[in-house]
């Protein structure tokens, strides 16, 4: 995982999230990531707090890395590399 913001990665698609609540944010992702190549980051951006299992989980399931996540007053970020 990258420990600077100044060091994260470029994304090659986003996802916004906000305002859902699971099972519809990994719902979305697994739609997302059907779009894409292995090697292409995905930054998703979240306010549902069980997305601090949730991702870490799907990403360890589906085989892609999970670079980045960071909490800043309830909204959560993850950048995750495709495998």
């Amino acid at each position: 995982m990258f420990d600077s913001a100044d060091s994260l990665p470029a994304c090659d698609a986003q996802l916004d999230t906000t305002g859902l609540y699971c099972p519809e944010p990994i719902m979305l992702m697994h739609n997302k990531v059907r779009d894409m190549h292995a090697g292409e980051v995905l930054k998703v951006t979240a306010s549902d707090p069980a997305t601090t299992r949730d991702i870490p989980k799907f990403c360890s399931f589906l085989g892609h890395e999970l670079l980045h996540q960071q909490e800043d007053d309830g909204c959560y970020l993850y950048l995750i590399r495709l495998g």
